[in-house]
């Protein structure tokens, strides 16, 4: 049954995230601001509210912050390798390498985008796209393996970070060149990386239990550091006092819908 839940995750994860991303990019700015905002508060919460308190019931304290720790470097140097190789593989490593996912969406929105470059640039990013897809899935694998209740914690903090993700995806794709149905088509390709590291993860994770609290650690630390590093640094491009105020409260309704779902679960 657990394989069950964690290949549904996967396919909800990853597939239907991709197509609900598809239709985000009618939203005007400030709803892709209030969904962003929301994939904060979920990502927080499932870090803070789920992942760590159930690595810290079944391992050692000194182990599981130190894997967080640890797994937040990682994914620092990991990202700045990305970045170097991808400002140095190109002509013209302009500011729009560091645009946020949603900023670049909204270009394409509103018909600004161009495809003035060849089709590596999104070709890097399907790859990378998938790549980050499989670790979902591992993710994903290794919370309903460990809890159900985490399981969908987990679910539902990576579906409301990947829909702007696969947003951003989608308009890097159609800057590169790519016709909108192809660009489309590649993108929900990418994501079904997301069932294949779920099935990976579950066969190779159920027999080890032992080490699951290691890999709920890096988990957490990798939702973390795409919350904090990621898309918190696009939501301070608006620092109005009221653009601030509707921020919050999505980032508290992420935050709740978290806690509420662990709640309803736990009867």
């Amino acid at each position: 049954m657990t394989l069950a839940y964690t290949l549904a995750a996967a396919l909800v994860g990853g597939v239907l995230a991709t197509i609900a991303a598809a239709g985000t990019l009618a939203l005007s700015a400030g709803w892709i601001s209030r969904l962003v905002s929301f994939a904060v508060g979920a990502l927080l919460g499932a870090v803070f509210l789920e992942l760590l308190p159930h690595a810290l019931e079944t391992g050692s304290a000194e182990r599981v912050m130190a894997t967080v720790l640890i797994g937040l470097l990682a994914f620092f140097l990991l990202e700045k390798m990305v970045l170097w190789r991808h400002a140095h593989g190109h002509a013209e490593p302009h500011a729009d390498a560091a645009a946020s996912e949603h900023d670049r969406a909204l270009r394409v929105r509103d018909g600004s985008a161009h495809g003035v470059t060849a089709g590596r640039p999104g070709l890097l990013i399907l790859i990378g796209t998938s790549v980050h897809n499989f670790c979902d899935g591992v993710v994903l694998a290794a919370a309903f393996l460990a809890d159900t209740r985490l399981g969908v914690a987990t679910t539902l903090a990576i579906v409301a970070h990947a829909v702007p993700q696969h947003v951003g995806d989608f308009a890097v794709l159609i800057e590169s060149g790519f016709r909108r149905g192809k660009a489309f088509a590649f993108t929900v390709a990418a994501g079904f990386a997301t069932v294949v590291g779920a099935l990976i993860g579950h066969f190779a994770l159920a027999g080890m239990h032992e080490i699951l609290p290691t890999v709920l650690a890096v988990a957490a630390a990798s939702l973390l550091y795409v919350a904090v590093a990621d898309l918190i640094p696009g939501l301070h491009r608006r620092p109005e006092p009221l653009e601030t105020a509707k921020q919050m409260v999505s980032i508290g309704l992420g935050l709740a819908v978290i806690g509420g779902v662990d709640l309803l679960l736990a009867y």
